[in-house]
């Protein structure tokens, strides 16, 4: 059995006096917002705690157990039809066992994760559910010193805190790249996001480019959008990137709601899909399944995400055992009706 991790032992008020040089009733009249601390004082707690990744307990005393039933969830988005599915997986694995999923939502902001980690933890969780594998050192500090399960989800391109279930964005994006030379496309181009915290993406992509260079081929073209995936921005990014460069054969999409996009965009311009240009997404978004025709794209086994990571939290609360655990799942290609069959 492996030793526990020592980095992840809890952290106390002696800890965070010890760093600050101040005694610990100090360090509790700073975390307690109490007035009579001077400025000076009250920052250099402040850095001390943030530094150390210690989370004040505003529970402390009311329960014997020193947790909560709570099981603290934190996406990057929940108008992105990725993640609630991944919550309904979450929801049934924990359904009978008395723990509880509390959500946050980051909107794909490190800064804004590190808040909402700050704020969930200080109510003693269970365990803590995250979506990723890059935080700010602040939020990775108090994972690490949490004394709670962590398991980071949606990716395994990385190393983990603790336990992490999710799939390797790198050899998606790559499958997805041979597949498409495999049906005798080559002039390639992609269209996605440019939220720099996007790092599931930008994975992706460097996967796609990858084989796709092995095999001599590069992205002719590229168009980058801010903000929330939807159809029209698919619509519009479609226009402008063969406005830019007709001649391309294969446009490949960071997810499938902009990709639905494109394709409505090509059947209300006449072109032939997938004789002429091809199309991609990715997520394997069951909202698309009503359209006409079915966007190729990849399942990412969502749900079965959520369960399997809940089901880590719910065991450990039950007395488990605390390894670490890593599962890696292996999504599904679905070419759909918008890419030629190869051969």
């Amino acid at each position: 059995m492996t030793p526990p991790n020592p980095r992840r032992r809890t952290l106390t008020l002696r800890d965070v006096s010890e760093a600050a040089a101040v005694s610990e009733m100090t360090v509790s009249r700073v975390l307690r917002n109490s007035d009579d601390v001077s400025a000076a004082t009250r920052d250099r707690v402040l850095k001390a705690a943030r530094a150390l990744g210690y989370v004040p307990n505003k529970i402390a005393g009311a329960l014997a157990s020193q947790r909560t039933h709570l099981v603290t969830v934190i996406i990057p988005s929940l108008s992105n039809l990725v993640f609630p599915e991944v919550l309904s997986g979450i929801s049934a694995a924990l359904d009978g066992t008395g723990l509880q999923p509390v959500v946050g939502v980051t909107n794909y902001s490190a800064d804004r994760e590190e808040t909402v980690l700050y704020e969930m933890l200080s109510w003693r969780p269970s365990g803590v559910i995250v979506a990723g594998l890059e935080h700010t050192p602040a939020a990775r500090a108090m994972m690490l010193h949490s004394g709670v399960p962590i398991v980071e989800i949606m990716d395994t391109d990385g190393e983990a805190i603790d336990s992490v279930v999710g799939i390797s964005h790198r050899r998606a994006g790559a499958e997805m790249a041979r597949a498409i030379l495999a049906a005798g496309y080559s002039r390639i181009g992609f269209l996605g996001t440019q939220m720099p915290d996007d790092h599931r993406a930008r994975k992706r992509l460097e996967g796609f480019e990858a084989a796709l260079g092995e095999a001599g081929v590069r992205v002719r073209a590229r168009e980058f959008y801010s903000g929330g995936s939807a159809l029209l921005k698919g619509r519009e990014m479609t226009e402008a990137i063969l406005g830019r460069a007709p001649d391309l054969d294969f446009l490949y999409y960071s997810n499938d709601m902009i990709g639905a996009g494109g394709l409505l965009w090509c059947q209300d311009h006449g072109i032939d899909v997938p004789g002429h240009v091809g199309l991609a997404g990715f997520n394997g978004v069951e909202l698309l399944d009503g359209f006409s025709r079915r966007l190729a794209t990849m399942d990412t086994c969502r749900r079965e995400i959520g369960f399997r990571a809940a089901s880590i939290i719910a065991a450990r609360a039950a007395g488990g055992p605390a390894d670490p655990v890593r599962v890696e799942l292996e999504p599904v290609l679905q070419p759909g009706d918008t890419i030629r069959r190869a051969g």
